[in-house]
């Protein structure tokens, strides 16, 4: 049997090398770790760079959904950010606010959508009700009480209210007429010929030959009720404005 000795000159001449290439080594770790730093963050400053200040990632499309048409240019203006503003930078909540004073936006949401594109979603007013106000015109009015439009004709199965004066359009009295409208039941609804909003503590309408003081936006159901029994005597005039205690003539 025969073995290999390593403390010769040959073993003592691979071991010193060994040591110097751990100690070489060992002194190159710092310098690699802080080359690996450097370019970490010239990499992160040039995404920065790109995406914050150059039009590379800025807006070159605004998307408008939930509206169509004339609405959908009226609202992509009303954005009114430059083409090329890096995404990253673009005030999203002043967008909205922007287009939130539409008078026919009812809500909306912006955000980005990368690479390029700014996405609007409006959600615009419905009718709940027509005014015809005292000079006569059609105004729409939405179920929050604010008229965003006027009409030549009222839209199919929308309930038309006369305004009495300049008391009847205010917002107070809006949304007195749609208290009304929303707790008068269906069946009783469909016997309405005509509405009337004279102020926020008086709306009238009529069913058939009788007039209804309804009254205030309070106590819409005591009111249905005590409605429902008077129908049924020979009144002409019924008063349920204030339910305890109704008058009829």
């Amino acid at each position: 049997m025969t073995s290999t000795r390593t403390d010769g000159p040959v073993g003592l001449a691979s071991s010193a090398t060994r040591f110097r290439d751990r100690a070489l080594e060992h002194r190159r770790r710092p310098w690699r770790r802080a080359l690996g730093a450097t370019v970490a963050v010239a990499t992160v400053a040039g995404v920065v760079w790109v995406g914050g200040w150059t039009d590379v990632l800025g807006v070159h499309d605004v998307e408008v959904t939930g509206v169509s048409g004339g609405e959908a240019a009226a609202v992509a203006e009303l954005v009114a950010v430059p083409t090329g503003t890096p995404l990253v930078r673009v005030d999203t909540e002043a967008v909205e606010a922007a287009v939130r004073a539409r008078v026919t936006v009812a809500e909306v949401s912006v955000r980005r959508a990368w690479p390029r594109t700014l996405e609007v979603d409006v959600v615009p007013r419905t009718a709940a009700i027509v005014l015809k106000n005292p000079q006569g015109r059609l105004q729409v009015v939405d179920a929050t009480g604010v008229a965003f439009g006027t009409v030549k004709k009222a839209p199919k199965g929308v309930p038309v209210v006369t305004a009495a004066g300049a008391e009847a359009t205010t917002p107070q009295a809006l949304t007195a007429a749609l208290a009304f409208l929303e707790a008068l039941p269906d069946d009783l609804e469909r016997r309405v010929t005509s509405v009337t909003v004279s102020s926020a503590n008086l709306v009238t309408f009529t069913i058939g030959s009788r007039t209804v003081v309804w009254g205030g936006a309070d106590s819409g159901d005591l009111k249905v009720r005590v409605l429902r029994a008077l129908l049924t005597t020979k009144a002409k005039v019924i008063d349920v404005s204030a339910p305890e205690t109704p008058v009829t003539r």
